[in-house]
């Protein structure tokens, strides 16, 4: 049987202090993995936004959005990178049923 293609997004809040190069590289390095396991990708970086409440003391972070199309399996493992990758302060992967 199949397995069954899904479209999701996925929004990556970095830490403001990575810096430039860190968060670029932090960016990249998530980018790389989406499109090692999905078929297709889009990146939107959304740039610094002031965070509605401090999280580890920050009130800042660099907020990407990537949306991709992949198996049911990958988003789990997505999710599970982010909770032990330093200076991800947080990330939400949801199936976006729309597209």
């Amino acid at each position: 049987m199949p397995t069954l293609k899904g479209s999701y997004e996925a929004v990556l809040i970095y830490s403001m202090t990575l810096g430039e190069d860190g968060i670029a590289a932090i960016s990249e390095k998530f980018k790389t993995l989406i499109e090692q396991n999905s078929d297709s990708i889009e990146v939107d970086e959304w740039g610094k936004r002031r965070l509605a409440y401090p999280i580890n003391d920050e009130t800042e972070g660099f907020y990407v959005l990537y949306n991709f199309v992949s198996g049911p399996d990958f988003p789990a493992e997505l999710d599970r990178v982010c909770k032990i990758t330093e200076g991800v302060l947080r990330s939400l992967i949801i199936r976006n049923d729309k597209k």
